[in-house]
């Protein structure tokens, strides 16, 4: 993208999203971003609008507040849950945490990206969706996220197909040092995972060069 334009960015309150958000409000983007533990105020130059992307009228709003400045030219989908921590075997994995996990990491990014549709095809914009190595390998312990993460690499692959004018990728950001992270090797320690602001240079190179849709690793 040749000039920063609006963004909506998913879970922004920490970690990743908080990264990726904050390196394009410093780009000169508009963003709005959204989280379940996020303060009115915002921060980094980003624009808050607090509340859980499962929320259809939390949804709305989002759009409503990004398109106050006239466009959208980007759409995260960063939000999402890990599911219970430590994480279970599939054969004992509870049928309503799975419910769960779908909601948040499935269901809602692809109800946000249908709202936000029409106003990114306006501007031939883009939809990142965030994804995980364990969407395409079998960690034993995985298969409740892996699950939701590899539906969201076939949404996103369809979505591309049907959505020519705009750029779609589905992003795996790698082993970050994250809360989520944590959450999935309790007691471990994680510090020689990198910082997730050592992804933001490669996001910004996704923006500007806009490859062609597909899977890429930041």
């Amino acid at each position: 993208m040749d000039t920063p334009g609006t963004a909506i960015v998913t879970g922004v309150s920490r970690g990743l999203g908080r990264a990726l958000a904050e390196a394009l409000a410093a780009a000169g983007w508009a963003v709005y971003g959204d989280g379940r533990t996020l303060g009115p105020a915002g921060r980094g130059g980003v624009r808050a609008v607090p509340g859980d992307v499962t929320d259809s009228w939390h949804r709305a709003r989002l759009v409503e507040t990004a398109l106050e400045t006239g466009r959208l030219d980007l759409l995260v989908n960063n939000a999402g849950i890990l599911g219970p921590s430590p994480q279970p075997a599939l054969a004992d994995y509870p049928a309503e945490a799975l419910r769960a996990v779908l909601e948040v990491n499935l269901v809602a990014p692809l109800a946000l990206t249908q709202l936000a549709l029409p106003a990114l095809r306006d501007n031939g914009g883009a939809v990142v969706n965030i994804s995980s190595d364990a969407a395409v390998g079998a960690y034993p312990g995985w298969g409740g996220y892996g699950a939701a993460k590899a539906a969201v690499e076939q949404l996103s692959n369809v979505l591309a197909a049907e959505e020519p004018k705009l750029r779609v990728w589905w992003a795996d950001p790698g082993d970050l040092r994250t809360r989520m992270h944590q959450e999935a090797f309790p007691g471990e320690d994680i510090g020689d995972r990198p910082e997730p602001e050592t992804v933001a240079p490669a996001f910004l190179r996704l923006l500007a060069e806009r490859p062609a849709s597909g899977r890429v690793k930041l």
